[in-house]
């Protein structure tokens, strides 16, 4: 049985080291067809154009190790079938699931492989990437923002609709500003927020009263604003998995964003387990492909069925129509069952 172990597990590899090849490629591609345009278009240096690539890479990877699983599992069990192997196993009194079992092996290192890379190295690479792209356009990277901030002091209300990073220390840039303060309200559409001396600047705002007109002041209103403030966070695919904990610990952070970083954090951690899975249910599946044929076309099922809720996952989080836990689980969940239902046939 050792023997027959060794046997599958190799094959079973040799097809997952060409599938890992073939999506890595396939996506490299696409992604050279997205932005060779712009490379042209804006005379990107050779460097330029070569360590954007390079940046797409730890992404790329991590979806390479997980699709070529199933690619790799199902034409080895489809080839097996085709040539009658797994025929011959059965008759040699080996049970079905004891073909599979072994295939989780391998895998677990696939996946914290994933775990580290999709954790450390991907939150790395996606935040050069983004300083790279903007270096090919010739500016400078748009600031890390904080939408709808609000602030209560006293009888007085600041509102801004965005909290831009500035260039220069202890700034930030304000736009769409609102504060009230008794029954005065003061709106502008732009002002800079010094932290030092803990002002808000406004530019030329309107000053509305009970019974007045809007009324512009001419020049700046400097107001008092003793909040700190915090540096706005970066995307949540540019975070780290310490940094993304650390940032959920923040009583602060509310609403869609809140659920954006913990599906972020989720879909990391089920991701280094879809491997694992993948390999299962995809085992316990080619046992019943009679043919290269039925893998070829069970691969390409796999697929679908695993990247449609993937893919919908970051919106149905933010959106809140379900759980961020739920959600980065939720592909996974699909195979899992799938793999139960497929273990009691074959048992």
């Amino acid at each position: 049985m050792s023997r027959l172990t060794r046997y599958i597990l190799l094959d079973v590899l040799k097809w997952y080291v060409m599938g890992f090849l073939l999506f890595v490629v396939l996506q490299m591609t696409d992604v050279i067809s997205q932005t060779a345009g712009v490379f042209l278009n804006y005379h990107a240096s050779p460097q330029q154009a070569l360590s954007t690539l390079l940046y797409n890479l730890p992404t790329l990877l991590n979806r390479s190790l997980v699709l070529a699983v199933p690619f790799a599992v199902l034409l080895s069990f489809g080839r097996m079938q085709g040539d009658s192997e797994i025929k011959a196993m059965y008759a040699s009194g080996v049970r079905p699931l004891s073909l599979v079992w072994p295939l989780a092996l391998p895998f677990l290192v696939v996946g914290a492989l994933t775990f580290w890379n999709s954790g450390w190295v991907a939150p790395w690479a996606n935040a050069r990437w983004y300083d790279a792209w903007y270096d090919i356009y010739g500016m400078t990277p748009q600031p890390p923002t904080k939408e709808m901030y609000a602030y209560s002091e006293g009888e007085t209300l600041f509102y801004a609709g965005r909290v831009s990073s500035s260039e220069q220390a202890q700034q930030a840039l304000l736009n769409g500003v609102m504060v009230q303060r008794g029954n005065e309200v003061i709106t502008a559409d732009s002002g800079v927020w010094n932290t030092a001396a803990q002002t808000w600047t406004l530019t030329d705002p309107w000053v509305t009263r009970p019974g007045g007109v809007p009324q512009q002041t001419s020049g700046p209103l400097t107001l008092a604003e003793k909040d700190t403030l915090a540096p706005p966070r970066p995307e949540a695919d540019q975070l780290s998995s310490a940094q993304l904990r650390a940032d959920l610990t923040d009583p602060e952070l509310q609403g869609a964003e809140r659920r954006t970083l913990e599906h972020q954090l989720a879909s990391r951690t089920a991701d280094s387990f879809t491997a694992v899975i993948f390999a299962l249910a995809a085992g316990l599946l080619g046992l019943l492909m009679p043919n290269r044929a039925w893998a070829f076309a069970a691969v390409l099922l796999v697929i679908v069925v695993y990247y449609v809720p993937w893919t919908l996952g970051p919106q149905l989080a933010a959106g809140g129509a379900l759980s961020p836990a739920l959600v980065a689980w939720l592909p996974n969940l699909i195979f899992i069952v799938l793999a139960a239902a497929l273990a009691w046939r074959l048992r």
